[in-house]
């Protein structure tokens, strides 16, 4: 042991048995950067008082932002020098230079000052990086002696394995860097070439196991995990278990609870008619782990404070809602609202995230959204890469695959702050099915029996505007006054705009606001009103389809020109490039009139026009079917049973394929895809064995698009879907050939319009990059060739043959 009674060693010791119960982080600050705040100011915070300590540490420091990321530099630098601390203890004859290095950092430990702690940050700051570096140097040179002492600095030699090209790189790497994570020493490695190449071949895989390694049980990485049984999912009508699991604390968690137990009966309900459609057929149970990051104290959490104080609510309307359906479907379900959760149920090893999980991943599924991928994404390491096709990210707005492509959108100016993941486009999963690349997850609005629609179309009053803005903020909208006049001289104007003591001055004199109402109390309102009126934000939110579900006409503004991420500070920075043509492009685009009317606010005779007409028109109330409990469970189990993102998909070869019916499979030699009766899209020929995919080639409609036009555009002229999966299927010249195209020269290239030509310089151009195949993407010199299907009424996201 280290000789000498250094002041530094003694205070290890004793922080060492006062808080080893404790090793977990508290609010961001380490145990061991506890025993220095606490040795720092003066006994404070002593062993009999440690409730004490964690509390009070973050009332008086954790002040701001600024000071949060101080001390959690502080915190990473303390935890560095326990462990180093704990590799000097483990070595013996150390010199007595290294006990007076070790007086020498007592001393400095001894200079913190009990007083003004928060304005002293930086100081201290500076201090522990000096103690850091100090302790670094001492462990550098004992490490060394004692290496020379036992004889072992040369005992295993790096190996040169072309198999493992990386080998020599990373071990030079761990050399050097070693330290950085204590998630190294967790998995053994002591700063010896042997142990960073048992490290090296055993946890992570660059390189190769070493001869003399006890080879009985096989490396980590390259154990193949036995497939556990297969279980059947069985529907669940009993929430209390969901309940219970999503946890207390927070208001955006009794909000969500709250939607939960509203809608029970309506999820029962639609539980039993999806068994029947399915005719109780095996469905595989998944273990599916949902990770909601943006509610995370590790996030900010700017959400759960303004939940009753008018604050956005749509995020956590989906969430309830995705919660429900996965424990309606029957899987097994954890949920996560906590960094320290998400570790605990992936597995992850103690330190910064630099090493991969300590086993095999535990779930089949993981649902999390932008935030949660990026806590992931820290803590999980080189684990992320690899687990990562199990991941499903929920994403309001949408994100394109040339943003979601790392390399490609830096080149081609598509990076952003949110995209870059290389997923599989589909892997996105969005609130409305407006983005065709990503899977469209959606959520359910209240649905009506037949006996209350009578009585709503019986009390509706026609004269009756209610406004869809809960913040004053939404009602500072320039040239507002000119409307709302218009408005006010036909109808009685209803607001529910969130105050504390005094009406919010951005609320006009003659509008009746209620103020912020719960849920059961605006439906009454939204029952009574003939009118739900926007003001063009909040975008593409779930109020208007609550309304129009409630007998409301939905009256928004027109976007001339759209809006979007090229001339909206809104939509800059976000992964996509879809033009907003509307507040709600769902409602103008899948409803319609009756229900949904869409003009300029800044034409005064149209407006005038839109409430006269209201006014005399009368609906009944409705909701697509998709966005009903049925539809979403429906969506959410085909979603379940049948996309796989792991499965490596096979290349698509049409001179493999057969005829059906001939002899011996002989290959094909007439049109892989025909012109289909009263259409101008071709289908894939019925005589021709089709590949298994999902969707089934069945549903596949090739067609070409205009120049400027997008594939989403191209589809839904022709009343179709843009389907991504499809893509790899007509990737290849027998679909230019039946589309009859004319090329001089067909070129393989890496760009997201691709597969696509141009007709005037008669060039053909296939895609290189799978993951760049793009429903979205455009081009003013090229015809794109794209692949759309059918879908079943009143569920866009699947084909007739989905389910």
């Amino acid at each position: 042991m280290i000789t000498g009674s250094t002041d530094g060693k003694i205070m290890v010791r004793r922080c060492l048995l006062t808080f080893k119960p404790f090793r977990i982080f508290v609010v961001g600050i380490g145990f061991f950067s506890l025993c220095f705040l606490m040795t720092s100011l003066g006994g404070q915070f002593s062993a009999k008082r440690l409730g004490d300590s964690p509390f009070t540490i973050r009332t008086e420091v954790l002040g701001g932002v600024e000071s949060r990321g101080v001390l959690r530099k502080i915190s990473d630098m303390l935890e560095v020098i326990l462990k180093r601390m704990d590799s000097l203890s483990k070595l013996d004859n150390t010199s007595t230079t290294d006990a007076r290095r070790l007086d020498e950092l007592s001393s400095a430990i001894n200079r913190f000052q009990p007083v003004g702690l928060v304005e002293k940050i930086q100081a201290i700051a500076q201090n522990v990086s000096n103690m850091a570096t100090r302790v670094e140097q001492i462990l550098h040179n004992s490490m060394v002696q004692g290496r020379v002492r036992d004889g072992t600095s040369s005992q295993c030699e790096v190996p040169r394995d072309p198999r493992f090209p990386e080998c020599p790189g990373k071990v030079d790497w761990m050399r050097a860097r070693w330290t950085s994570d204590p998630c190294y020493a967790f998995y053994g490695v002591d700063g010896s070439d042997c142990s960073f190449l048992v490290y090296l071949s055993e946890v992570e895989w660059f390189c190769p196991p070493l001869a003399w390694r006890n080879h009985s049980s096989p490396p980590t990485q390259y154990i193949l995990q036995p497939k556990a049984p297969k279980r059947q999912a069985a529907f669940r009508t009993d929430l209390s278990v969901l309940l219970d699991q999503v946890g207390a604390g927070k208001e955006s968690l009794s909000f969500m609870k709250r939607r939960i137990r509203r809608l029970a009966q309506q999820w029962a309900t639609a539980a039993n008619h999806l068994d029947a459609k399915l005719e109780q057929r095996w469905r595989d149970q998944k273990k599916i782990l949902v990770h909601v990051g943006f509610l995370t104290e590790e996030s900010g959490d700017v959400f759960s404070p303004k939940v009753l104080k008018g604050g956005p609510l749509g995020e956590m309307v989906q969430w309830a809602d995705i919660l429900t359906a996965l424990h309606v479907l029957g899987h097994n379900l954890k949920i996560s609202m906590s960094v320290k959760e998400l570790q605990g149920f992936l597995g992850v090893p103690p330190g910064r995230g630099s090493c991969p999980l300590t086993g095999p991943l535990p779930f089949d599924l993981i649902y999390t959204d932008y935030h949660g991928l990026q806590q992931m994404k820290q803590h999980m390491g080189l684990s992320l890469k690899k687990h990562k096709c199990h991941i499903r990210v929920i994403d309001t707005f949408g994100t394109e695959p040339a943003y979601n492509h790392e390399e490609y959108a830096t080149l081609h100016g598509y990076r952003t702050n949110w995209g870059y993941w290389n997923l599989n486009a589909r892997q996105y999963m969005t609130m409305f099915p407006h983005t065709p690349d990503n899977s469209f997850m959606g959520f359910v609005s209240e649905e009506l029996n037949e006996t209350e629609k009578r009585s709503i179309q019986q009390n509706k009053v026609t004269n009756m505007a209610v406004v869809y803005g809960k913040e004053a903020s939404m009602w500072k909208l320039q040239g507002k006054e000119g409307f709302l006049q218009i408005l006010h001289r036909y109808m009685e104007v209803h607001g529910t705009v969130y105050y504390e003591t005094q009406r919010p001055p951005e609320v006009p004199a003659f509008v009746k606001n209620h103020g912020l109402l719960p849920q059961h109390e605006l439906q009454q309102l939204l029952r009574k009103a003939k009118l739900f009126i926007g003001f063009g934000f909040p975008y593409e939110g779930p109020a208007p389809l609550e309304a129009i579900a409630n007998g409301c006409i939905f009256l928004q503004p027109k976007f001339q020109p759209p809006h979007s991420s090229l001339n909206h500070e809104f939509f800059r920075g976000k992964p996509t490039s879809r033009e907003v043509s509307s507040q709600h492009p769902y409602a103008e685009q899948y409803i319609g009139r009756p229900h949904v009317m869409t003009v300029d606010y800044n034409n005064s005779l149209e407006f005038d026009s839109a409430i006269r007409e209201i006014m005399r028109t009368q609906v009944e109330p409705y909701l697509p079917y998709e966005y009903t409990c049925e539809g979403m469970l429906e969506r959410v189990h085909a979603y379940i049973q049948h996309q796989d993102f792991c499965a490596p998909e096979p290349p698509f070869t049409p001179a493999n394929l057969s005829r059906q019916g001939s002899a011996g499979g002989g290959r094909i030699t007439g049109p892989l895809f025909v012109p289909l009766p009263n259409s101008t899209a071709l289908g894939w020929a019925s005589n021709v064995t089709a590949p298994t995919a999902w969707p089934p080639l069945s549903s596949l409609r090739l067609l070409v698009s205009q120049e400027g036009q997008s594939c989403v555009e191209a589809c839904h002229s022709d009343g179709f879907i843009c389907e991504p999966a499809h893509f790899r299927f007509i990737n290849n010249k027998e679909a230019l050939r039946g589309l009859e195209v004319q090329c001089e020269v067909v070129d393989s290239e890496i760009n997201h319009i691709l597969p696509a030509f141009s007709v005037v310089r008669r060039e053909c151009g296939l895609q290189r990059e799978p993951l760049l195949f793009s429903c979205a993407g455009y081009s003013p010199k090229y015809r794109r060739l794209c692949p759309c299907r059918d879908f079943r009424r009143g569920q866009v996201a699947l084909c007739r043959d989905c389910l």
